[in-house]
């Protein structure tokens, strides 16, 4: 790769992943800290940690609404 190619990221994006917050998600969900939290910990909401910060991608509350929906959908 030369210094004029984008590096390549997740899904084949060339512009970098966007990162949110707790708050942030916090209120895209419309849930409380400790609920989201709970899904931070059980792997339901994909995030990172950054030094003692945790971020989340600005897909994983998109993408967590998709499953939640394919499964109550199954049910």
């Amino acid at each position: 790769m030369n210094a004029h190619e984008p590096a390549p990221t997740r899904r084949g994006l060339s512009t970098p992943e966007e990162l949110l917050t707790v708050p942030q998600v916090m209120a895209r969900l419309q849930l409380g800290r400790s609920a989201i939290y709970d899904l931070l910990r059980t792997r339901q909401l994909a995030s990172i940690t950054l030094g003692r910060s945790r971020r989340i991608p600005a897909h994983a509350p998109t993408d967590f609404i998709r499953t939640r929906l394919d499964q109550e959908a199954a049910a």
